[in-house]
């Protein structure tokens, strides 16, 4: 792997010319929400899947059917319901009586971006139906193993888990986003763009397609290059062990807080993930900075808080922050 920086930052500059077009495509139909957008852009370029979560109303299937509009992608929505079958999702298989032998049909699955719409409101079962396709990039249908297309990106939408008929997701089923992203209201002149842009019985929503999966490959083989520190990643990986024993690193008051740390598919995503946000930055290294942008989203659903931080009122965004402001920056 090359280390040559001003070489790295000269392929950065040639591979990220899309992004900055894909940005203005999708803001001709999203206003505002630039964290949402980066975040969906960070996991595309890390080849990770995203969760996002918010209440209804704030354009996050708009932002994702946009994106995927303006790739030449196939783009498929699956709509989580309570009624919803792991066949709905992955296929199955059916006899044809003419010919006499079993069909596979396959299921919304086999696509490069899908839209998983309000995910939790889908029992356990079907949320479990995506588990081998997110890690392993494969589905199994009637004892048959089927890959899925390249790139394959499952970008996840979800109620905060309060409202009514909401399932919580699986522990295992969560640590397979890469990113968990809180999506909050908009600023208010923000809301005013979205009352003039939006306001009307009919709403156009022409986007052009402007990136090609072969690009997005290019732009992820460009990430693997950006250059990583030894001293940055001895950063990352006293971040995930203060989790784990954070009394080793300066954090008694949090023994009793955490249940489970960070597993180590958090240090994998939080490396990836600061080299997908350099490149977006237009660097060819990671800096501290970096690392400290994408913990929240990286960490959030994989920390587990104990009954007593509950009772206390501490969340896993809290300690992720005491993490992040005791461990030393190199």
């Amino acid at each position: 792997m090359s280390t040559n920086l001003a070489e790295i930052n000269e392929k950065i500059k040639s591979a990220s010319e899309w992004t900055m077009l894909l940005r203005n495509e999708i803001g001709k139909v999203v206003v505002g929400q630039k964290y949402l957008v980066d975040r969906l852009l960070t996991g595309i370029l890390a080849n990770g899947h995203v969760l996002l979560e918010g209440v209804p109303g704030l354009a996050k299937t708009l932002a994702v059917k946009t994106m995927a509009s303006a790739m030449q992608a196939k783009f498929s929505r699956i709509q989580f319901t309570p009624d919803l079958l792991p066949a709905d999702i992955i296929g199955t298989l059916i006899y044809n009586q003419q010919k006499g032998e079993f069909l596979t049909q396959k299921g919304p699955i086999f696509a490069n971006i899908v839209l998983a719409d309000e995910i939790n409101r889908a029992p356990a079962k079907v949320q479990s139906a995506l588990l081998e396709a997110m890690q392993e990039r494969q589905v199994t249908i009637g004892g048959e193993t089927y890959k899925l297309p390249e790139p394959f990106l499952v970008l996840a939408t979800q109620n905060p888990i309060d409202q009514e008929g909401t399932y919580t997701l699986p522990e295992a089923q969560v640590d397979r986003f890469m990113l968990k992203l809180k999506i909050g209201y908009p600023e208010k002149g923000e809301e005013r763009m979205i009352l003039d842009l939006m306001a009307r019985t009919k709403v156009t929503e022409d986007v052009n397609a402007i990136i090609s999966p072969d690009q997005i490959m290019k732009a992820r083989a460009v990430v693997d290059e950006i250059y990583l520190d030894d001293k940055i990643k001895d950063y990352i990986v006293d971040i995930i062990f203060a989790t784990r024993e954070p009394e080793k690193y300066g954090l008694p008051e949090l023994k009793n807080m955490i249940e489970f740390g960070a597993s180590p598919r958090a240090t994998i995503a939080l490396t990836l993930a600061s080299k997908a946000h350099a490149f977006l930055e237009g660097r060819g290294y990671v800096v501290p900075q970096d690392i400290k942008d994408m913990a929240l989203d990286v960490m959030r659903h994989r920390v587990i808080v104990s009954y007593e931080a509950e009772a206390e009122g501490i969340n896993s965004e809290d300690v992720v922050t005491k993490v992040l402001n005791k461990i030393a920056v190199p």
